[in-house]
């Protein structure tokens, strides 16, 4: 399809196609926001294009921005007065303020003429001078990149050539080491020295700059001006990618696409190893050893014999790195094409996509390796005067807290401290000194631990109950002091934890000699070894709902990793952290919980240093959580916060929100906590799906308000006979509980729906019950008749008991100013929560400029102007509020008959 070009105020924004009057509006007012550098909180609905409007908007700007500065540049070279903008001051871009100045100024200082003149001529010097440097640094990067788009047959081909005398090389080297090997050297068994601690130094005594990272570092070349684009999931990354593909920027734009070491690790070995931890801890200690081998060889001391072949990554080599860097930015690529680059490249796509982040115009990176600040300095990531979008950011400050929230079980803690003291008994004679200090100071760590939940460590956890149960909140200051560890550094126990790879260390020591039992403890007792084979599950489980089942078949981790991970959420700021010890029964089952109630203190940094920030998703309303917890908590002028929401691409015509305030026997619709369990309140719902069952064609899908609500009201209506009445008009379907099986059942609903179209009959459709903030109300959407009708059964309030959010309600109340005349920060977050989780739900069921469906909201409390302010504007300003049954029924039953009659 021909390219359209597109121009908007005078800017020419390319297309692939005539875009929409919503994207033009989207792509102009995206422009004005990175132009002038502010925060932009951007909402267009699913199904209108919005990947397409951030790709030419925002890629527009960066093409303009580039020449503007080349311009720039040739104006500073020719000399004052030169070039088609002569006589146009725009110090936007001037460097020096020296520049701004005329030449017969006289200075403050009162130096003679030629003393002024002369600085001034040395200042314009030395600028023309560096822009000259730039303007050959960016000469050759193009020129070199050109070389890479018509050589590349020729450059693989000397790459297998050298990965042929590498291996040579390899072979060679083992050989020699095999034949220099002591073999009656050490009192370890084989393969069990690298097990033990090496040896620690502390900041103290440590050389400032670790060289994991310095070849790279002393390559890394001058970082031009560029766009980061995050996003949630892979999946969403790859498919933006393609459509940068598909752009008119797609066959110019230089974009590297970043991932984590598990999903770009290209070592067999390595990648085996399942965890994320496991995988990044062997990637750091193989880099590590290839610098202690290369330190040995320029001091000329002999090498320490290696007792793994594996000790240096094959794939880690700067030349084929270098190489790989090139190959990535010649041609637009995505996760899974860069890990299929690198295995024919042999090169590491991890590190080889840092590499080229410096000379990239568009990275492409999953939220952690943005918005977490240590994984993004790892990445090689910088935000200075850079411009970041972040897409699919409804869930954006659920994300940032849940990045920094961490929860340790006492199962974990007893587990860890029994491995930890066998790991010390057995090599307490090979540790160094100050390694079994650290060592003894984890050990009292975990201990105390455990005593703060009213456990011990020398008893079987899954043994010891408690008779008080229960949540209590702790400041870090506050459940350190109970803790009894206020008198450890915990910073420098988590340092130790990170540069010693402890965890890892100790990994190794359980995978190598099995089961480890507690010593009080009778070996392999039944009870523990149950214990010991629920700890995974437990940790599923703890966590609040069903995990994939990838994730399930992971291997298990050192329950120490987790534990460095609480550790180090303990170093943050006390003021924006609280610990949850949750007491339930028994101490595996019991644990303690790092809360983050301050996301922006993570977020303060981003809006900081970058030039413009775009936050975009597709229902961003309520916008007031963004604008209060995430951008004015961390110090970001209201002047500087743009919001834009457009409208959709469909018809007003083709959707009808309706509010239902009533059922059909005239029963009042309000599902509060305190009467949706009413058994007349459940059979009234039971009612209103049988009506709109017999109007609504193809597929309807129903939101409850929770799992428990929804066992509840099936239960009933399978008793009172409601659901055989259902089962007439509609096969019904059921959100299923394990991750694994939602593909299935909504492959069995589209055929459902697809085979009743089109064979007739009194079944005219599917009916799929579904939960809010389940799986079927994210990442699904009911286009087509999929989802002709959206329900939804009363207000998801979340549980206003919860310790969490009690805890989060009452420091948004300390934190934030009250508005006169609006509820307290804190009821606003239950308020907001809702809607937000309303709004996810309900935007599925239209996804293109065809598409048309009806949403019906059952709960009176829906035609409140407050409730309805924070619907999305296209759904908002068509909602009809129906005060009994029939009325709505009527005007349902006329959509969708005249729907049914244009179709």
């Amino acid at each position: 399809m021909a390219n359209e070009t597109q121009e908007d105020g005078g800017i020419q924004f390319p297309f692939p196609f005539p875009p929409y009057p919503i994207q033009k509006d989207f792509m102009a007012q995206l422009y004005q926001v990175l132009e002038a550098g502010k925060i932009g909180i951007f909402e267009s609905p699913t199904g209108t294009g919005k990947s397409l409007s951030l790709i030419c908007g925002a890629l527009t700007w960066l093409r303009d921005f580039e020449q503007k500065k080349q311009q720039e540049e040739v104006c500073g070279l020719l000399g004052p007065g030169a070039g088609p903008s002569a006589g146009r001051q725009d110090t936007a871009f001037c460097p020096s303020p020296s520049c701004q100045e005329p030449l017969g100024a006289v200075r403050p200082s009162g130096d003679p003429d030629w003393v002024t003149e002369f600085v001034q001529k040395k200042e314009e010097r030395d600028l023309v001078e560096k822009k000259e440097e730039e303007q050959v640094r960016r000469r050759k990067r193009e020129e070199h990149l050109q070389q890479i788009r018509y050589h590349t047959q020729l450059k693989r081909a000397a790459q297998r050539r050298r990965q042929e005398e590498e291996e040579t090389e390899a072979l060679l080297r083992l050989s020699r080491e095999m034949l220099a090997a002591d073999p009656g050297a050490g009192q370890l068994d084989p393969g069990e020295e690298e097990l033990v601690l090496a040896d620690y130094e502390s900041d103290e005594d440590k050389r400032p700059a670790s060289r994991v990272d310095e070849d790279e570092d002393d390559l890394e070349e001058e970082h031009v001006t560029k766009i980061y684009y995050c996003s949630r999931t892979h999946s969403q990354l790859a498919q933006f990618v393609q459509e940068v593909r598909k752009s008119p920027f797609g066959k110019d734009i230089r974009l590297v696409s970043l991932g984590s070491r598990q999903s770009l690790c290209v070592n067999k070995d390595v990648k085996a190893l399942g965890s994320v931890q496991l995988i990044n801890d062997r990637c750091m200690e193989m880099q590590r050893s290839r610098h202690e081998v290369k330190d040995r060889a320029e001091e000329g001391r002999p090498k320490r014999r290696k007792c793994d072949p594996r000790a240096s990554c094959p794939f880690h080599s700067l030349e084929q790195m270098q190489q790989l860097r090139d190959e990535v930015l010649a041609e637009v690529r995505d996760v899974e094409q860069l890990v299929a680059l690198g295995k024919e490249a042999h090169a590491c796509p991890y590190y080889g996509s840092r590499l080229a982040i410096p000379a990239a115009q568009l990275v492409v990176l999953p939220y952690p390796m943005l918005l977490h600040a240590a994984t993004r300095q790892a990445a090689g990531v910088r935000l200075q005067g850079q411009v970041v979008i972040i897409d699919e950011a409804h869930n954006l400050i659920d994300a940032i807290t849940g990045m920094h929230s961490i929860e340790v079980s006492g199962a974990q803690l007893c587990q860890a401290h029994s491995q930890l003291l066998q790991y010390m008994d057995r090599y307490r004679k090979r540790l160094k000194a100050k390694n079994l200090m650290y060592v003894k100071q984890i050990l009292y760590l975990l201990e105390k631990f455990v005593a703060v939940l009213g456990g011990n460590t020398k008893q079987n956890p899954s043994t010891q109950s408690f008779s008080q149960t229960g949540t209590e909140l702790k400041s870090i200051n506050d459940f350190l002091f109970q803790s009894q560890v206020d008198n450890i550094n915990l910073f420098k126990v988590q340092r130790y934890c990170e540069r010693s790879m402890l965890s890892r260390k100790l990994c190794g020591f359980t995978e190598r000699y099995g089961t480890v039992t507690l010593s009080q403890e009778p070996p392999k007792t039944p009870g523990f070894q149950q214990f010991l084979q629920s700890l995974q599950r437990g940790a599923s489980e703890a966590s609040g709902g069903p995990v994939e089942e990838a994730e399930a078949r992971a291997p298990p981790t050192s329950p120490l990793m987790h534990i460095e991970g609480f550790l180090a959420a303990l170093t943050t700021a006390n003021r924006d952290g609280r610990v949850l010890l949750s007491r339930h029964g028994i101490l595996s089952d019991s644990s303690l919980r790092f809360l983050l109630l301050n996301p922006a203190v993570h977020f303060a940094q981003v809006v900081q240093e970058a030039r413009a920030v775009v936050i975009a998703g597709g229902t961003m309303q309520p916008v007031s959580d963004f604008r209060e917890q995430l951008l004015a908590c961390a110090g970001v002028a209201a002047e500087r916060v743009v919001e834009f929401s457009c409208g959709h691409v469909i018809p007003p015509d083709n959707i009808l929100p309706l509010v239902v305030c009533g059922g059909p026997s005239g029963q009042q619709l309000e599902f509060t906590f305190q009467r949706r369990e009413l058994p007349e309140l459940m059979e009234e719902t039971g009612r209103v799906l049988c009506n709109l069952c017999t109007v609504v064609p193809g597929g309807l899908v129903c939101f409850f308000p929770s799992y428990e609500y929804q066992r509840q009201v099936l239960a009933h209506w399978d008793k009172s006979g409601l659901l055989a009445r259902l089962a007439v008009r509609k096969k019904i379907f059921q959100e299923p509980r394990k991750a694994g099986q939602v593909e299935q059942v909504l492959a069995a609903y589209s055929r459902c729906i697809a085979n009743c179209s089109k064979a007739g009959g009194l079944v005219t459709g599917a009916l799929l019950l579904s939960v809010v903030g389940g799986k079927m109300s994210e990442g699904i959407n009911f286009s087509d008749d999929l989802g002709r009708c959206v329900v939804m059964v009363g207000m998801p309030y979340p549980n206003i008991k919860s310790s969490e959010l009690q805890e989060k309600m009452a420091y948004l109340d300390q934190s934030l100013p009250r508005t006169p005349g609006q509820a307290p920060p804190g009821q606003a977050l239950v308020e907001n929560l809702c809607m937000k989780a309303v709004n996810q739900s309900i935007g599925k069921a239209i996804r293109h400029q065809g598409d048309f469906a009806s949403i019906v909201l059952l709960d009176r409390r829906y035609a409140r102007a407050p409730v309805l302010a924070k619907l999305p504007a296209w759904i908002r300003n068509r909602v009809e509020v129906k005060t009994t049954f029939g009325a709505a029924f009527a005007t349902l039953r006329k959509f969708h008959r005249e729907k049914a009659g244009l179709s």
